[in-house]
């Protein structure tokens, strides 16, 4: 070997290479949950096709006891178990790390590299020898890798152990057949490999009372938190797992204990435009309502969502996005629906958008979405991504204040109507550009009104007229602007002693810009950070941006589509803003944005004239 072993302990990175249906997934994952039970933080993130069956997929764990919850890029130990991705796989190795790999077939020595540590294990004569089913050989050579990765890397066998005894509690012969395919790969490497290698996990104490969940998981519990008691969907990666959470949670917390009635409707509908439909017709009668997607969705729903807009009914949608444009990449990442979510729908139409960063504040903004969408009766977004939706993440533990309230908004009671108050539908009472409602059904005679997505006056009557048409578009703008001031407001982080840069980010972006600020001070580049929660922005994003000679934007998309919508909104200059893109369809790394910011500081300061705005270097799969 030409270069030294990586020697590392609690911070490196795991790459696993399997065949998608191969039953490796459930491995990898208990590979993880292994290390997390020992103390130490990790991070996975699943690399799947778009397929059924039969393609490549990985699973990539970062070990990182500092708490690094981001992508960071480059590999240190790869489980290469795909031969059709042999030759990449072991390009994607960084130098003087491991290739651990099923040696039943000799490898040539030229598919190998001389500057990484090779580690051949029979995987496949070893479960042949064990097992009868093939079924059973494929299934259970993924358990006995895991073990086998337990003695290379320093993993406590108990705690791998004590996962399977939950996972297959009352089932004991599952339970002991995984537990005899741990110890097959554990006694295979104590008595053939060299172990441990440079790699070792410790015990530690760094995962506190954080909890380990996916975004798609905690925006379902959210909005069972959130009053949520109408959810219309049709199936799409990768928002799928949103319905279906909500549907567990529901039977489990919206079941009247009494009558064993479910209160709660949950429709799988023919398509998104049914779906759509569905969750405004739900909102106008007054239910929450809400349905989960993704780009290709949104695309089909425009339509109903500029009526929910013009009509000024409350709607939900939790967009988990995903690559595009067209049907894209589906089971790949980016944060490219901003524009399209912003500007949903014909015409002069706006939307607010929240932009949660973990599965913490999927929970959080789930919520929230729908008290804001009742209190602005308008359609709001929340801008998910894959990264966050489908992977599990530490992040805090859930909270819900058992005093807090729903916030309907301004809805009219019989007793209001009875007593002679004034009810112009869509008539601005008190500045803030929000109207009265009623609700269906709020009084037999009073407080009715005719809706649709056409002109009328203040009062709901119909009306073409160029002043009625200007009030109502005027008082819309009004309503957006109070709904910058009450939607989740901007995080500021300043550098010690202030700087005349900043950065702007949001969303997934969140875990890798947090690692890349500690690099880049460590370089000696300063930044303040501002991170996004919400469109329309917050009045302190402008007064950020102008407090900085400039500014860089930081997003996964090709387009600058967030830096666009700053420049629109607030009318800045665009040489102010410096566009960070990473669009591949894998998580941005702290490497990529601290390496991106890096070289505009260093050419700045080494020439008078600005360079183009770099784009960095992307991150293979």
């Amino acid at each position: 070997m030409n270069a030294q072993p990586i020697q590392a302990v609690n911070d490196f990175v795991v790459k696993f290479a399997n065949v998608n249906g191969s039953g490796s997934a459930s491995a990898n994952e208990l590979f993880a949950k292994a290390i997390l039970r020992m103390g130490v933080p990790v991070s996975p993130r699943n690399i799947f096709p778009s397929n059924i069956q039969g393609l490549p997929t990985w699973y990539e764990v970062r070990v990182t006891e500092d708490g690094w919850l981001g992508r960071r890029g480059g590999v240190d130990l790869m489980v290469a178990m795909n031969p059709q991705t042999w030759d990449a796989d072991v390009a994607e190795l960084s130098s003087g790390g491991y290739l651990f790999y099923d040696s039943t077939r000799p490898i040539p020595a030229a598919k190998l590299r001389d500057d990484v540590h090779v580690i051949g294990m029979p995987l496949t004569e070893i479960c042949n020898a064990v097992y009868s089913d093939p079924r059973q050989r494929q299934l259970f050579k993924n358990i006995v890798y895991v073990g086998a990765l337990s003695v290379l890397l320093g993993i406590e066998p108990e705690v791998i152990e004590k996962l399977f005894g939950e996972q297959y509690r009352g089932k004991e012969k599952l339970l002991s057949s995984n537990v005899q395919a741990l110890h097959l790969g554990r006694d295979f490497a104590k008595e053939h490999l060299s172990w441990p290698i440079g790699l070792q996990v410790r015990r530690a104490d760094k995962v506190g009372q954080r909890i380990f969940v996916d975004g798609n998981s905690a925006a379902a519990l959210g909005a069972v938190y959130g009053g949520a008691t109408v959810c219309a969907w049709y199936p799409i990666t990768p928002s799928s797992s949103v319905a279906e959470a909500f549907q567990k949670y529901c039977a489990k917390f919206r079941v009247d204990a009494e009558t064993g009635q479910n209160r709660f409707a949950i429709v799988q509908a023919e398509d998104e435009i049914a779906s759509i439909g569905m969750v405004v017709g739900a909102g106008w009668n007054g239910a929450r309502a809400f349905t989960a997607t993704s780009g290709p969705g949104v695309s089909l729903m425009t339509e109903f969502i500029g009526l929910a807009h013009f009509a000024e009914i409350p709607v939900t949608i939790i967009n988990v996005q995903r690559g595009g444009p067209s049907t894209g990449m589906p089971t790949r990442t980016q944060q490219a629906d901003l524009l399209s979510c912003a500007y949903a729908s014909h015409g002069d139409t706006k939307h607010v958008m929240l932009f949660p960063e973990d599965p913490h504040e999927c929970f959080e903004h789930a919520a929230t979405a729908l008290d804001l969408a009742d209190r602005l009766q308008t359609p709001v977004f929340v801008m998910t991504d894959l990264d966050i939706g489908m992977n599990q993440r530490l992040c805090e533990p859930f909270a819900w204040d058992e005093a807090r309230r729903y916030d309907s908004g301004k809805v009219m009671s019989a007793q209001e109507l009875e007593a002679g108050k004034d009810f112009g539908r869509y008539k601005d009472v008190d500045g803030d550009g929000i109207p009265w409602r009623t609700l269906p059904g709020t009084h037999p005679t009073l407080g009715s009104y005719f809706t649709r997505g056409t002109t009328r006056d203040a009062y709901a009557r119909y009306s073409e007229r160029g002043p009625d048409y200007i009030y109502n578009m005027e008082r819309l703008v009004r309503k957006f602007k109070t709904a910058a001031l009450i939607a989740p407001q901007p995080i500021v982080r300043k550098a010690p002693g202030g700087a005349g840069r900043g950065v702007i980010y949001f969303g997934s972006t969140s875990p890798a810009m947090d690692e890349a600020l500690v690099a880049l001070a460590a370089q000696g580049i300063a930044l303040d950070a501002l991170r996004l929660r919400a469109f329309p922005f917050a009045p302190g994003v402008a007064e950020f941006i102008a407090a900085h000679d400039e500014g860089f934007v930081v997003e996964q998309n090709r387009d600058g589509q967030m830096r666009q919508l700053l420049m629109n909104e607030l009318e800045i200059d665009p040489a102010r803003l410096v566009p960070v893109r990473h669009y591949d369809g894998t998580p941005i790394t702290a490497r990529f944005i601290a390496s991106a910011i890096a070289q505009r500081v260093r050419g700045e300061d080494a020439a008078s004239n600005k360079p183009a705005a770099p784009r960095g270097t992307e991150q293979p799969a």
